[in-house]
Order: structure tokens, then C-alpha cells, then sequence
């Protein structure tokens, strides 16, 4: 009796595999492209500082007084409150890496301490391009500049006030 039990599930066995190697199994092909972009190193390097010269305030009590260059090198010192003279400058990097490809840049606010009093502060809006694109081959890098503005207002402590530009490049 087991070998008549047993002859049913043997030729159901033969006979499903036999119908699965009769009706092979649909397949699916895909061609994806696979692509990879070297770049160079990005080179950040300082070509000179921001410089917002001296800056005069006037007597009394008065409110914010805004003074400022842009990346541009746009000087704007016209609040009555305060008289600016001397040599104002944009700060200046340069920025290379491989050719035709945009670089972002990123440069945060920087807060300005007062030598005289570590306590005071300023902040330092800044004025950064988002991007710059380099150049072709046969050019070392591209310059760009940044410039930024400060509050000041009759409360604001005299003295030399100092800060460092946080700047990031990436592609």
C-alpha cells in the first residue's frame, strides 16, 4: 500500500517538473547607466582682508547706524551719526579646483570683538556670492570677494574691532 501512496506523488512530482522545465521562466533585462565625475581638490586661499576703515560716531543718544561694502566693493557710510574716512577694501580669496565646474560657497556672519573690551561686539552681516563657476584650463583659479556691513549706534564702545570669515567652498 505505501508503494501505491507513494507512486501518485512521485509522477505528481515528475510531472509538475516537467511542465515547470517545459514553460521556462520569463526573465527581465535593464541597461542602466553607470557614470563617475573625478574632481580635483578645491584650493581656498586668502588674498587679503575686509577692511571697513575708521569710523567717527557723533555725539548724543541716536539708533542704529548702518556701515558697509559689498562683495562688489560698494562703500555706504551715509548716516549723519557717523563720519567714515580711510582705505576700505573688500575681502578677497581665490578658489581653483577642476575646470567649468561651480563652486558654492558658504561664509556665515562673523562676530567682531572689541580689542579693548572682549565683552563688546559687533556682528558682521556678510555679503558673499552663493556660487562661482571656474574658468578654462590655462587660468589658476577664480577670485572672488566678500564684503558685509555692521550695525553701530551711540552706545556702541570705541576701540579696534577684530573677526575672522568662517569660509567654505565645495562642488
Amino acid at each position: 500500500m505505501s508503494s501505491y501512496l507513494r507512486s501518485p506523488l512521485i509522477r505528481a512530482a515528475l510531472l509538475a517538473f516537467g511542465i515547470a522545465a517545459a514553460h521556462p521562466a520569463l526573465g527581465a533585462n535593464a541597461v542602466i547607466p553607470v557614470q563617475a565625475k573625478a574632481v580635483k581638490p578645491l584650493s581656498l586661499s586668502s588674498i587679503q582682508d575686509l577692511n571697513l576703515g575708521t569710523i567717527a560716531l557723533g555725539p548724543g543718544a541716536w539708533g542704529s547706524a548702518t556701515v558697509g561694502i559689498s562683495r562688489t566693493g560698494q562703500f555706504t557710510c551715509t548716516n549723519a551719526n557717523l563720519t567714515c574716512s580711510g582705505a576700505t577694501q573688500v575681502a578677497s580669496y581665490s578658489v581653483s579646483g577642476s575646470n567649468n565646474e561651480t563652486i558654492r560657497i558658504t561664509a556665515p556672519n562673523v562676530t567682531l570683538t572689541n580689542q579693548n573690551d572682549p565683552t563688546r561686539t559687533l556682528t558682521l552681516v556678510v555679503d558673499s556670492p552663493a556660487t562661482v563657476t571656474l574658468p578654462n584650463a590655462g587660468n589658476k583659479g577664480t577670485v572672488f570677494s566678500l564684503g558685509g556691513s555692521i550695525a553701530l549706534s551711540s552706545t556702541t564702545a570705541g576701540g579696534l574691532y577684530t573677526g575672522t570669515f568662517n569660509v567654505t567652498v565645495d562642488y
